[in-house]
């Protein structure tokens, strides 16, 4: 199963390293990656490959959203099948 991830919050260094570091230690692949600073502002997409992961989807949105908010981010998970109903235009 493929997800998406999604990251916001103000610019400071390490975010990428923090959010794979999360991925990895859940054995979370990172597929493909797209990210941008807008005036200050960190923005990342990340479609991930969920096939290997070690916890439960549930579990690893919860330990995503809470290591954002320990650095002031918003970390969010969303399966793609569920991401993609939702963008269809």
């Amino acid at each position: 199963m493929r997800a998406i991830v999604t990251v916001i919050g103000k610019d400071q260094v390490g975010i990428i390293a923090a959010v794979c570091a999360m991925l990895a230690e859940n054995n979370v692949n990172v597929l493909d990656i797209s990210q941008t600073v807008l005036q200050g502002y960190f923005t990342m997409i990340m479609l991930v490959d969920l096939s290997g992961c070690s916890v439960p989807f549930s579990s690893l949105a919860e330990l995503l959203e809470n290591g954002g908010q320990e650095r002031g981010l918003s970390i969010r998970i969303q399966r793609e099948d569920i991401f993609n109903a939702m963008h269809r235009i």
